[in-house]
């Protein structure tokens, strides 16, 4: 399976919703699960920056990594991308070889 790091940002009305963020965080975790069960979860972060929150996940294709940033966006995120990550050992092989 192939790692994504997903970038969420909310929209202005959901970041004032403090509140009730674990609540959402929690439904929007369920759903992913339901509706993307072959994704597997690996951590959750809350940025303080450009982004409010990270997860790094594992999916088996660009699809379903897409489908999980759309259920961020129907969820209430601004924004929403998911970025291809490569380990870093992977990475070097890779330079080798050029």
């Amino acid at each position: 399976m192939a790692t994504y790091i997903l970038l969420t940002k909310l929209s202005p009305d959901e970041s004032k919703k403090v509140h009730n963020r674990a609540k959402l965080g929690h439904v929007w975790l369920e759903e992913v699960k339901a509706k993307c069960p072959e994704v597997n979860f690996v951590s959750h972060y809350a940025l303080l920056g450009r982004y409010d929150f990270m997860d790094i996940y594992e999916a088996p294709n660009e699809k379903v990594a897409a489908k999980v940033s759309m259920i961020s966006l129907a969820n209430g995120a601004y924004t929403s991308e998911s970025i291809t990550a490569i380990p870093y050992k992977e990475f070097t092989e890779l330079l080798s070889e050029l």
